[in-house]
């Protein structure tokens, strides 16, 4: 494999095949780049769009954010899913207030001390809202490296040291092509290299590519089993709890449980939610969102 014909021909493709995305326009904020993080994390593109907008309209810096309460970040959430994040934002906001003087940091380390910060949140900020030079590996670009480096038809679980070496491994020297590279490895398996059905007709590297020399076989290790239907599931109790406290800011147990047909469901629901801190109980039977 020629690692540099390979970043080469990404970083050419990616200049002019990128979707035109909010952070990826000149003059996005390293704020809003935060925020789109957390946002895209499990929730597809589509969604996140208008309601990154929203967001940053609403607090266009960190401060705007940790001047206001947790239960606003959580209403304003609304229905993107997995809406622990707003509250790990949020706190995220507050530490960037206090400790970094209501500037997102630019350095891996320190964006690894902030709450919901993980190896690739941190890495993609450093990347793309600051311009330097880290392999940054999220599941598309796993896939890529699977099949065009090792030759698998799917990647294998993920594992940070050897997905960052394996990254950097290819990651040009040059500051911008290195961010190009990082962002169009994403894209490629976005849009082209996807999981079910790649579009290796349009693939920029097709004729490097380890899996499609060997006739693309279907090798790689059985995918874990996928996530429950959300029909029916706690995810959708503890949705349809937190929907009724943005709605009414505060609710009985006894009204919470009742949009709930299963009780031990329902108590379920009740209890993640207080564990995880997005609801909290008052001195009365009553619970509501944080402040």
């Amino acid at each position: 494999m020629d690692a540099h014909q390979l970043a080469n021909r990404i970083v050419e493709w990616y200049a002019s095949n990128q979707r035109d995305l909010p952070w990826r326009r000149e003059g996005f904020t390293p704020w809003g780049q935060l925020v789109a993080e957390f946002m895209l994390q499990q929730t597809q593109v589509d969604r996140v769009v208008p309601k990154l907008q929203e967001w940053l309209q609403r607090w266009p810096t960190p401060a705007d954010l940790a001047a206001d309460s947790p239960a606003e970040a959580i209403r304003m959430w609304d229905r993107l899913g997995y809406p622990r994040r707003a509250l790990w934002l949020h706190r995220a906001a507050v530490e960037i207030t206090e400790r970094f003087g209501g500037e997102v940091p630019h350095d891996v380390e320190h964006l690894l001390t902030l709450t919901g910060v993980g190896d690739y949140t941190a890495r993609a900020i450093a990347v793309f809202a600051y311009g330097l030079r880290h392999p940054v590996v999220d599941t598309n670009t796993r896939r890529v490296l699977a099949r065009a480096i090792t030759g698998l038809s799917a990647a294998a679980a993920p594992n940070t040291v050897r997905d960052l070496t394996e990254m950097d491994t290819l990651l040009p020297l040059d500051l911008h092509e290195s961010v190009q590279f990082n962002a169009g490895m994403m894209e490629l398996g976005a849009i082209v290299c996807t999981a079910n059905k790649p579009l290796c007709d349009s693939c920029p590297i097709a004729d490097l590519c380890a899996w499609a020399a060997a006739g693309f076989p279907e090798n790689a290790a059985k995918a874990r089993p996928k996530q429950k239907s959300f029909e029916g599931s706690d995810r959708q109790a503890r949705g349809m709890m937190l929907a009724l406290l943005r709605e009414r800011g505060g609710a009985s147990t006894a009204q919470l449980c009742s949009l709930i047909a299963e009780p031990a469901q329902a108590e379920r629901a009740l209890l993640s939610l207080e564990r995880d801190g997005l609801i909290v109980k008052t001195h009365a039977d009553e619970w509501r969102l944080p402040l």
